[in-house]
Formats: C-alpha cells, sequence, structure tokens
C-alpha cells in the first residue's frame, strides 16, 4: 500500500491516549515518545544478547552439559527467541495495544530471567561436578530459558512497532530515521553485552552478570512505563489472521466464478489500489462478508511475504559471525599488546562497525536528497534491502578468501591476526544494517495499519529462519561432501576442514538470491 494512504489513516484519529480519548498530536507521540523506545531497546537488547553470548559456557562449566549440546541449546533459544516475534506481533495487532504487550512479554522476560538467577546463585539447584543436571534442575532452567525466549518474541514484535506509531505518518523520512536509530540502539546494547557484560561474567561470575541483567531489564521496564501519560496508542481491531484466512477460504470457494460478474464490488467505494499478484482473491467478493478493505489487507500482506523470504539467506550469512567465524577467531592471533581478546568478544568487530555505519548513513541520506532527485534515491527501503543483499554475497566471498589464505599460513605454521577478519565483519556489518534496517521500515510502512507488529516481526522472523537455515546447510553440506572424499566442516579443527569452500558455496547461493529478491521487489 502506498505510503499516501498508509498517512491518511494514521492521521484519521484513530490513535487513543492512555484515557482513551482522542490523542492530541501537541501532547502525545512525537520524538520524545519514539526515543523512548531507542533507550528500552539498548538495556534489553544488552540483557538478551548477553546472555546469549554466555549461555554456552553457563551451560557447559555450571550445568555440566557437553558441549554440542550446549551450543545446540543456545542455538534454538536463539531461534527460538526470534521466530516466536510471530505470535507477539499476532497479539499485539489483535487482542492487546503494543504497551500492554510490550509490559506483559518483558514481564514474562524478566521473571525468566529471574529464575535462572536464582538457579545460578544457589548451588543446590545445580548439579554437582561431571554430573547432568536432575530433571528438577533441568525443569527450571528450561523454564526460565524459555520464558525469556517467550518474552523476548513479544518485546521485539511491540516496541519497534510502538516507537513508531509515535510519529508522523506522512513524514517517511522521520520513520526512516527512527528505524535507522532504533537498530543503533539495538546494536549499542550488542557491544555493552559483548564487551562490559563479558568482562563481568569472567571476572565476576555468573551470579553478578545474572544480577545485572535482571536489574538492567527490570529499569528497561520502568523506564518504558513511566511514558505511558505521552504515548499515544492504537487499539486492536481483532484479529487480522482470521480476516486474510477469511479472504483466502472465500476465494477459494469463489475460484471459478466470472471476474466479469463482479466488476461493480471490486469497484466500490473503499477499494484501493489493486495487487495484480494477488487479484484472483477479488473473487472473495463474491461473498457479502467480505469486504473490498479486507481484500486489500490480505493482498498487501501476501505481497510482502516474498520480500521476506528473500531476506532468509542473508540471515544464513549473518549467523556465521557467531558460529564459524568464532571458532576462526580462537585459533587466530588475538593478542593485542600483552591483553588476549576474549573469544565471546570477537563480536564487537561487526557491532561497532553497525554502530559507526548509521551516523555515515544518515548523513549520506541527508546529502543525497538535498542533491539528486527522490526518483533515483538509493536509500528507499526496497533498493536499501537489495544493496544489503549484494553485500552479504561479497561478505562470503571475502570470507572464502581470508580463510583460504589462513588455512595456507596455518600449513606453514604461521597464525594469521584475528584482525583479518575485519574485512567479512566490515562487509556483513554494513550489509545487516542495510537489510535489517530497510526491512523494519519497509513492512512497517507497507503493512496494513491493523498489522504492524506482526509484519514488522517479520524481519525477526527472517533472523530466526536465518539460524535455523545455517544448521540445515551445514548439515547438507556435510552429508554431500562426505560422500565425494569428506566433510568440509567435520570435525573440530578447522585447520583440516574446508569452511573457504563452504564460504564460497554461500557465495554462490547469495547471488541466486539476490537475483530472486530483484525478481519479486520489481514486481512489488
Amino acid at each position: 500500500m502506498d505510503a499516501e494512504i498508509h498517512a491518511s489513516i494514521d492521521q484519521s484519529g484513530d490513535y487513543e491516549d492512555w484515557r482513551r480519548r482522542k490523542a492530541d498530536s501537541n501532547k502525545h507521540g512525537g520524538a520524545r515518545a519514539a526515543s523512548l523506545a531507542c533507550v528500552v531497546e539498548a538495556l534489553e537488547n544488552m540483557v538478551f544478547l548477553s546472555n546469549a553470548i554466555n549461555f554456552v559456557a553457563y551451560f557447559l562449566k555450571s550445568m555440566h552439559y557437553p558441549a554440542a549440546e550446549s551450543a545446540i541449546m543456545v542455538n534454538n533459544f536463539m531461534g527460538t527467541s526470534f521466530l516466536l516475534t510471530i505470535f507477539g506481533g499476532f497479539i499485539s495487532d489483535s487482542f492487546l495495544t503494543r504497551f500492554t504487550t510490550f509490559i506483559l512479554f518483558c514481564t514474562i522476560e524478566l521473571l525468566g530471567l529471574i529464575l535462572l538467577t536464582i538457579q545460578a546463585q544457589y548451588s543446590r539447584l545445580q548439579p554437582a561436578m561431571n554430573r547432568r543436571p536432575s530433571h528438577t534442575q533441568a525443569a527450571i532452567l528450561y523454564t526460565g530459558l524459555y520464558a525469556m525466549a517467550t518474552g523476548v518474541g513479544g518485546v521485539k514484535a511491540a516496541l519497534p512497532a510502538h516507537g513508531a506509531d509515535q510519529l508522523d505518518h506522512s513524514n517517511q523520512r522521520l520513520i526512516s530515521a527512527f528505524f535507522n536509530w532504533f537498530f543503533f540502539s539495538l546494536c549499542a546494547g550488542g557491544l555493552v553485552a559483548a564487551t562490559v557484560m563479558v568482562w563481568i561474567e569472567e571476572n565476576r561470575g555468573w551470579n553478578c552478570s545474572f544480577k545485572i541483567s535482571a536489574v538492567a531489564l527490570g529499569l528497561a521496564l520502568c523506564i518504558f512505563t513511566i511514558g505511558f501519560p505521552i504515548y499515544r496508542y492504537k487499539r486492536p481491531s481483532g484479529s487480522p489472521m482470521t480476516r486474510i484466512f477469511k479472504v483466502i477460504a472465500s476465494a477459494i470457494r469463489n475460484r471459478k466464478a466470472s471476474r466479469s460478474e463482479m466488476t461493480d464490488q471490486i469497484a466500490s467505494p473503499g477499494a484501493t489500489r489493486s495487487n495484480d499478484m494477488f487479484r484472483v482473491l477479488d473473487k472473495a467478493l463474491f461473498d457479502d462478508t467480505i469486504t473490498a478493505a479486507q481484500v486489500e489487507e490480505t493482498k498487501t500482506f501476501l505481497g510482502l511475504l516474498p520480500i521476506f523470504a528473500s531476506t532468509i539467506m542473508m540471515n544464513c550469512c549473518l549467523a556465521q559471525l557467531q558460529t564459524f567465524s568464532v571458532q576462526q577467531g580462537i585459533i587466530m592471533n588475538r593478542t593485542i599488546n600483552n591483553f588476549k581478546i576474549p573469544t565471546q568478544s570477537l563480536t564487537v568487530f561487526p557491532l561497532t562497525i553497525m554502530l559507526a555505519s548509521i551516523p555515515l548513513y544518515e548523513r549520506s541520506v541527508h546529502i543525497f536528497e538535498r542533491k539528486i532527485s527522490a526518483k533515483y534515491n538509493i536509500f528507499r527501503p526496497l533498493k536499501r534491502i537489495g544493496l544489503g543483499l549484494a553485500l552479504a554475497s561479497g561478505s562470503m566471498a571475502v570470507a572464502a578468501v581470508v580463510e583460504s589464505t589462513r588455512r595456507a599460513a596455518a600449513e606453514n605454521h604461521v597464525t594469521l591476526s584475528v584482525f583479518w577478519l575485519v574485512w567479512q565483519y566490515l562487509l556483513l556489518g554494513v550489509s545487516d544494517m542495510l537489510t535489517l534496517g530497510g526491512m523494519l521500515e519497509f513492512f512497517y510502512s507497507e503493512a496494513p495499519h491493523s498489522m504492524r507488529s506482526i509484519s514488522t516481526a517479520l524481519s525477526w522472523c527472517s533472523t530466526s529462519m536465518g539460524y535455523f537455515l545455517s544448521s540445515a546447510l551445514v548439515s547438507i553440506t556435510n552429508l554431500v561432501s562426505g560422500k565425494f572424499g569428506g566433510e568440509w566442516l567435520g570435525g573440530n579443527d578447522l585447520n583440516h576442514a574446508r569452511l573457504d569452500l563452504f564460504y564460497a558455496l554461500l557465495c554462490i547461493l547469495n547471488f541466486i538470491n539476490f537475483l530472486n529478491y530483484i525478481y519479486w521487489a520489481k514486481r512489488y
């Protein structure tokens, strides 16, 4: 749907204040209210990533799970957290305001974190040395872990949409800037997690790390709640997914009907522009209970799905930053002036690059818009996402070359500096900034106004699918390569693996995916 259509909808008075009266633009919403969402995201993401980074070591050293099982547990936690954003978005759009959804799910996340903190505090809730957790101990661990995952899902679905709701939707540049700085806040929280929180965990222990995380998340909840008098709220209008399934079911029932018989319904008042790709759905209008607005809502949401699917492969590449890139860093030279960079802090490189790229991007947009026609604006969301996908393919090509160079050096008993990885971190960092920031803006701005939380959640769901796809590709690669001489990623020694070939494969798959994205972006 066009931005102008959204603007007319959003400015029509369907926002309310906390007393359920029509929101006053002079008192409610605005940059001040939206900025609170950025502050809260920095704190919440610091808590989420600091625990995600340290969970492998905690499961291994304190809960005595095997290394492989610990890694799988963390991957499942990360993937589930992002996947549950769809559930959080559904709740937010269908039953609760985005404000209430955040409060509810942040509380669930906090309760899960408190449970893990209690378990880390008392030794009787942990297994004895070299013994696996008992059923009770494992139940406590998994309850706390997946309470956190559920909370994260709701928070990440509701918070960005709530923040953007506070702004004037007739000013698309303002919406774009908000999502850029929201992404900046996300990375800032991640940077603190990869530095300060890693140091606290290594030097002060799990107890201190969990306690600080609980306090930080509680502070985020308080900061968000304090802003309730100045927020504006979008009341939910029932389940949009129910309406979508109803439209699709009606279109299927009437699939044999002649389109010429329904000209009057299509042209009826309230119908907006038709999406030719899904014009078969117009046949749902033979059902008197289906409105043109509901058909258009369904078309618009379905039109977002090919764009969503085209971003999953890029997130598969991003998953390598927390898996194989970290394993590369472990066996490379991590010493700087007698200081050895902790393994968990290797993510500092991409996070720093992402943080630096946001102000540079905002400055570039400002200069570009002043000097060049909007027609050729490369910073529009679809073009921005496309550029990010292209850089993802380039990053994998660079990663393949770097890994090949590292292996050749290792054969000559030379250990390369970990800073060789900066090149792939640089490209992937900028790629993530362009793609995720563009997706948040695109899915929010283009979604039906009744589905903005669940549509924004598609950005996070893409990340989840990327993690799961990465695991599947590793298994498939080992299965196929094992039949032709030896597994590319088998064993624990990267010097005897062929990670460079795996990166080259990802480069090729990403390039094919980029061509697929161009096809759908042009048809949108």
